[in-house]
């Protein structure tokens, strides 16, 4: 499952094809499916006891990317950043453009034509193009259009010791995972809520804090990994391997510290390998979900990522299975969580 989501196309925005897949996979597990005028997918699960709090679970359809801003009198596409994306990793990239899936190729002048200063510096986004194959302007707007999105083209596959690699594990792998979730029945009430326009601004969320305004949330996402070539080991966030990754603080949000508890005592309770991710460094929907509507106590349990935000981004298959093991003991557990019993 995580292989198709993850080469579905779905840059900010533009999720439509991540949206429509999930609906066709799990509609039928649902007690009711809402699709809101964003694209944002609710369903809503009803519980086999009385709930006395109102529990929601989230991740994001959407992914980074590119999107067409103009067509040049030699048919190459100009292009602007959709999400955070590194300058650095654009170059030679394999692309797709539009409905059609156009293929391109990033690209600048050859380094060969280069000035030794212009073969020092980072090269901007602004300074490149994407190349289509077309030869004027005329040729390239048969294929494609300014506004049109711009995907990485980027093949799932594993690699050695579980570990994997692929495009959009940010935040697919969230996604995944609650459709697994989905197929079990729980004792609570469970709102499984996919939102879009997270890299961009966590829009969908906003709506959604309002909307369901729940009691407890739980996102699920993906987070940088720290433990590559010459980073020193100190200044790790989290590390692949040892486990999903729980949140104390971030840029946006405080995972609520009884909830927070009550999640790692889970894991520990069962053997459940996890890590506390440690930096502050970045954000998630939980910073509107905490916020909206009457205040909501949440946690971020994310799956560690390397190269996170590019097209070649690295996880671990038993991070990936331990992050699903513990959100599905937290939901058949959730009646039993207390504020008073946890602080």
């Amino acid at each position: 499952m995580l292989k198709i989501l993850s080469e579905l196309d779905g840059v900010s925005g533009n999720e439509k094809t991540v949206s429509d897949f999930i609906l066709s996979q799990v509609s039928g597990l649902a007690t009711s499916t809402t699709v809101d005028t964003m694209g944002n997918l609710i369903f809503f699960k009803k519980g086999k006891k009385p709930s006395a709090k109102k529990v929601a679970v989230f991740a994001h359809m959407d992914e980074v990317g590119l999107i067409v801003t103009d067509i040049t009198d030699d048919g190459y596409l100009k292009f602007a950043h959709v999400g955070g994306l590194d300058d650095r990793i654009l170059l030679t990239q394999r692309v797709c453009v539009g409905k059609s899936k156009v293929k391109g190729v990033i690209g600048i002048k050859a380094v060969h034509l280069q000035s030794k200063d212009e073969r020092s510096k980072v090269v901007k986004s602004d300074e490149m193009y994407i190349d289509i194959g077309a030869s004027s302007k005329e040729e390239a707007e048969k294929l494609v259009s300014k506004g049109d999105y711009v995907s990485f083209c980027s093949e799932f596959c594993r690699l050695s010791n579980m570990r994997f690699k692929g495009k959009a594990i940010d935040d697919r792998a969230g996604c995944a995972i609650i459709m697994e979730l989905m197929k079990d029945c729980y004792d609570n009430d469970i709102y499984f809520c996919f939102t879009v326009q997270e890299e961009t601004g966590l829009r969908g969320a906003q709506v959604l804090s309002r909307r369901i305004d729940a009691d407890v949330a739980f996102i699920l996402e993906a987070t940088t990994a720290s433990d590559t070539a010459l980073s020193e080991p100190h200044l790790y966030g989290t590390t692949l391997g040892l486990g999903p990754a729980i949140t104390n603080m971030d840029n946006g949000a405080y995972s609520d510290e009884a909830l927070k508890k009550f999640v790692t005592n889970t894991a520990s309770s069962r053997g459940i390998a996890f890590q506390y991710k440690l930096t502050s460094n970045g954000g998630n929907d939980s910073r509107q979900i905490q916020t909206g509507a009457s205040g909501c106590r949440v946690c971020s349990i994310s799956l560690p990522c390397r190269y996170i935000h590019s097209p070649v981004s690295v996880a671990d298959g038993n991070d990936y299975e331990a992050m699903k093991k513990l959100i599905r003991a937290v939901l058949n557990d959730i009646q039993n969580f207390s504020v008073s019993e946890q602080i």
